[in-house]
C-alpha cells in the first residue's frame, strides 16, 4: 500500500505548487494593478481570496468555520492562528471574509519566484534575527491599522517540527494588540497538518475545520497584558488541537 502511496503523495505535492503558480499567472494582470498603490489593498485582498479558494478547491479541500463571536463591521483586529501547513495562508484568506488584513511574515519568503513579488509588496516583512527589523514592524503595522486594515500573525514565528503540536509563541502579535488596543482573534486550524503538512509523504483531500474563538481585549488583562494574552491563547489553541 505504501509503495502505491509514495508516488501519489509526490504527484499531489507537485500539483499544489503547479496550482499556486498557475493561479498567480492567470490573475497576474489584476494582482499587479492591485499592488500599485497601498490604498488599493482591499482590492488585492479580494483577489487573494479568489486565489486561495482556487488552490484549496483544486487540492480537493473543503472548509468549515465555527465562530464563537461575530466580527464587527469596520473594526480592525489582530488575527492569530497555529501554523502547521503551506495552506494556512490560503485558509486564513478564505475564513476572514470582510475584514481585509495584512500578514506579518518572514522576510525569506520574498525570495520565492513570482509569489515573492506580491508577498513583499503586500505583507509586513520581518527579519526575526534583527532587532531593528522587529521594531519597525510596529510602525508599519500602525500605518496599516490607521488605514482601516487588520493584522494577521502566526505567533509561533514559523512552522514547528512535525512532532510538535503547538510551538511556544512570540509576543509580537500580543504587543500589537496591546499597543493599539485592538481585539485579538484566536483561530485554530484543526486539519491543515493532516491535509498538507511540510512532510513530503503525507496529505490528501478532505475537510479543513477552523474554530474562531472568542476575542481577547487588552483592557481586560491589566499589567503585562501581552504575556497574559499570549498564555491564554496558547492554552486555548493547544486544548483545541489536543481535543481532536
Amino acid at each position: 500500500m505504501k509503495l502505491i502511496q509514495y508516488p501519489l503523495w509526490i504527484i499531489y505535492r507537485v500539483w499544489f505548487y503547479v496550482l499556486v503558480g498557475l493561479t498567480i499567472v492567470v490573475l497576474f494582470p489584476l494582482l499587479f494593478i492591485s499592488v500599485l498603490r497601498s490604498s488599493w489593498y482591499p482590492f488585492f485582498f479580494r483577489l487573494a481570496r479568489v486565489w486561495s479558494k482556487c488552490i484549496l478547491l483544486g487540492m480537493g479541500f473543503y472548509w468549515q468555520t465555527k465562530w464563537a463571536q461575530e466580527l464587527e463591521k469596520g473594526q480592525s483586529y489582530i488575527f492569530v492562528a497555529n501554523h502547521t501547513s503551506m495552506t494556512d495562508i490560503m485558509l486564513m484568506f478564505v475564513v476572514i471574509k470582510n475584514h481585509p488584513f495584512v500578514f506579518v511574515g518572514k522576510q525569506e519568503l520574498a525570495r520565492i519566484p513570482l509569489f515573492g513579488f506580491f508577498y513583499k509588496r503586500t505583507c509586513i516583512l520581518v527579519d526575526r534575527g534583527d532587532i531593528k527589523s522587529r521594531q519597525a514592524v510596529f510602525k508599519r503595522a500602525q500605518k496599516r491599522i490607521e488605514s482601516g486594515l487588520s493584522i494577521c500573525i502566526f505567533p509561533e514565528g514559523g512552522v514547528p517540527p512535525e512532532s510538535v503540536v503547538l510551538d511556544r509563541f512570540k509576543l509580537g502579535a500580543f504587543r500589537l494588540a496591546v499597543d493599539h488596543q485592538l481585539p485579538l482573534v484566536p483561530l485554530t486550524f484543526l486539519d491543515n497538518k493532516k491535509r498538507l503538512s511540510y512532510t513530503i509523504f503525507s496529505g490528501g483531500p478532505g475537510r479543513m475545520r477552523t474554530i474562531g474563538h472568542s476575542f481577547l481585549h487588552p483592557k481586560n488583562y491589566g499589567k503585562d497584558a501581552a504575556k497574559k494574552m499570549s498564555s491564554a491563547v496558547y492554552d486555548l489553541l493547544l486544548t483545541s488541537l489536543k481535543g481532536e
